[in-house]
Order: structure tokens, then sequence, then C-alpha cells
């Protein structure tokens, strides 16, 4: 849809638009004003993943509160279309959402594409790099914080069997299980690995608790004792799992998921999470509109930048939290190369 069109066109395209929302029961939260602040589209699950979409609502919270920018947010539905994610970014940039954030690599064709037809607005997308004179990458070095993840699972173990749960077997989740791999093998090379997916081509795998859930159980049955999810929403069932098997852990993704209300009761099992700042990069491109100078090209928020970390809430990884510190900086210092995809 161009820039420029019609006002009766603009009308019926706001009333389709309307109905959409309301059909598919997407939440959305408005502030008036010019510029009504950040839209936020995110992935399948919505902001209550407890997880990936929760951080980046987080920036968008932080903003709000200390910017005094207004969001409104819209949740993808799990088999879209790039035309239903192109109409997702379009809606908030014709109601005046800026910057626009689509929350995903999913968005990454479908930001290119709207951008372009709105060139005063700026688009970022976490996950992704995506060209365009408008447009801020936002990208994250989820392999290292992985390879600590291994480095605890590692140390942690009691059974010498490490399961990771991947939700979607793509390029972006391939990084986690690399990390974590790789974090394993150089930590103690007795240690058996099975890293599986939940499914092979489809974003359901990070919006599915029950799957996630089924296969965690799988991984106890074999004696397996630490899972570590990168699946969305979908690590909460893989979670509630592992906290029905004593002795076992779970190693959380993107939020602290040992701090995420909706997991409280599972918080004793999680050993620790790999947080993604993603509130981070969201908060960074609201506060460059904000400003006047908006952020474009691609940002890194690699581990030596604490765009990624291993949470220590709950006291868990205390006493090996010597021998990690240790891993990251040889990481950070370059003597560990952190592989990005699994070694065959």
């Amino acid at each position: 849809m161009r820039r420029v069109i019609k006002i009766a066109a603009a009308s019926v395209a706001t009333a389709a638009l309307a109905f959409t929302a309301t059909a598919c029961g997407e939440s959305s939260t408005e502030s008036g004003g010019k510029n009504k602040g950040v839209g936020l589209a995110f992935d399948v699950g919505g902001r209550d993943d407890h997880s990936f979409n929760e951080a980046a609502a987080r920036g968008a919270d932080k903003a709000k509160k200390e910017l005094g920018v207004g969001h409104k947010m819209l949740t993808a539905k799990n088999n879209e279309t790039e035309a239903d994610r192109e109409q997702r970014l379009t809606s908030l940039a014709e109601a005046g959402y800026n910057p626009v954030v689509g929350v995903g690599f999913t968005y990454g064709k479908s930001i290119s594409k709207v951008a372009k037809d709105f060139p005063d607005t700026t688009f970022a997308v976490v996950d992704s790099v995506s060209p365009g004179k408008n447009v801020d990458s936002i990208v994250f070095s989820e392999h290292e914080g992985s390879y600590l993840a291994g480095v605890a699972a590692a140390l942690k173990t009691k059974t010498g069997k490490v399961g990771f749960i991947g939700g979607v077997n793509n390029a972006l989740i391939q990084k986690f299980q690399a990390g974590f791999e790789q974090g394993i093998r150089e930590t103690d090379k007795k240690v058996k690995i099975s890293s599986e997916y939940l499914y092979a081509n489809n974003d359901k795998g990070f919006n599915d608790p029950a799957a996630a859930k089924e296969k965690a159980k799988g991984m106890l049955d074999r004696g397996i004792d630490v899972v570590y999810s990168a699946a969305g929403q979908s690590g909460a069932g893989s979670i509630e799992a592992v906290s029905g098997k004593k002795g076992a852990w779970a190693i959380g993704v993107d939020s602290d998921q040992y701090q995420q209300p909706g997991l409280a009761k599972y918080k004793d099992a999680i050993l620790t999470s790999v947080v993604k700042n993603v509130d981070v990069g969201v908060y960074d491109v609201v506060k460059s509109v904000k400003d006047g100078k908006p952020l474009t090209g691609t940002h890194a928020y690699p581990l030596d930048k604490d765009g990624v970390r291993l949470a220590t809430s709950g006291g868990f990884i205390d006493d090996i939290k010597p021998k990690i510190d240790a891993a990251k900086k040889k990481i950070i210092d370059g003597d560990i190369k952190v592989e990005d995809s699994p070694k065959k």
C-alpha cells in the first residue's frame, strides 16, 4: 500500500484493519499525539510468551516510563503469509507509530518492503538484517550466550546427558544449538548431547508448549537431566516437564525466565537463562527517533556489549560462576571462537 492514498481508501483500510485486529484478538495500547510512539509487531505467542516477545515489550515499557513514548502492540498468528505481516506493519505506520518494530526474523522481508512506502518512518527488525535506508537491523550473538549455557550444563549434569530443544529448525535457532553444544564439548567431552526440534519449518514451534512438554518428557525418560529450550513460548512446556523431575534442570531463553511471573511455580527448576537483551535494542531505536537521530543500518549486540548474558537468578550457578566467567573472558578476548552453526 502506498503512503499517498485517497482519503476514502484510507477509511476503508482503517475499518478493515479494526475488524481484523478484533477478530484475531490482537492486543493494543495507544497514546495520542502526532507521533503515537512505537508500534510493535510481535511474533507468535504475543507479549506474554515469557521469553522473546516479552523481552521486546520491556523495551517499549521502559520507553513509555522514561521517555513518555506510547505504544501499540499487535501479535502474529500461526502459519502467516508475507501479506499478513506486511498488513500488520503497514497498519502501524499508517496509524502514526514511529518507529515500527518487527519482533522476529520472520519480519525480515516484509520490513524491507513496507519501509519503502513510508520513507519518513523508521522501521526496525529483530534477528534479521534487512536492507533499507530507514531500517534498523537489530541482531544478537545468541551462540555466544548459549556457549556459556553449555558450560553450565556440562558442569551441572549428574547423568552426563544433556538435551537441546529448538522450536523451528532454521539458521537462527541453530545458532543456539551450535553454541550450546560447543560449550558442552569444550567443558566435558564425556557429556552426551541430544538436540531435537519441534518443527522443521513451521513457526508454530514457537507457540506449542504441549509439544515441547512431550519432547522434554521423552528426554527425561532417557536420563537427560539438563534441558535447554530455544523455542519461545513453547519453552514453558519444557520447563514445566523438567520441574516435575527431581534433580533435573531447565535452561531458559531470551528473558530471565526465573523472574517471569507466569513461570513462578517452576522457577526452582530453572538453572539459568540465556538472556537476549532485545529490550535494549528496542529502547535504543525508540530513543533515537525521539531524539531526532533515527538509528539505521545493522546494530549488533554481542557478548562483549552485554547483548547476551547468562542469568544468575536463584543462585543455582553461583558455585560454577568462576568457570563461566573464565569462558566469557576467553570469548571476548578471542581465545574461543564460538560456532554459529551446528558441527556435523
